[in-house]
């Protein structure tokens, strides 16, 4: 596993939030209305995906 990885939460047009690494986020995409990050691991993320459900910033999967 790569430790140098980073990630990041996106929130889609749909209002749903996705985990993705940081090489597949880009400015150039216009379905991502906000994101938050980098995070230093998955599991991080994930646990930060959840608050923002519970703060209704995102809608669950």
């Amino acid at each position: 596993m790569n430790n140098s990885q980073t990630w990041y939460i996106v929130k889609r047009s749909a209002g749903n939030c996705e985990i993705i690494p940081s090489d597949q986020v880009g400015d150039d995409n216009p379905e991502i209305i906000e994101q938050w990050g980098p995070f230093n691991s998955q599991e991080e993320a994930i646990a930060r995906r959840v608050g923002l459900i519970r703060a209704g910033k995102c809608q669950p999967i």
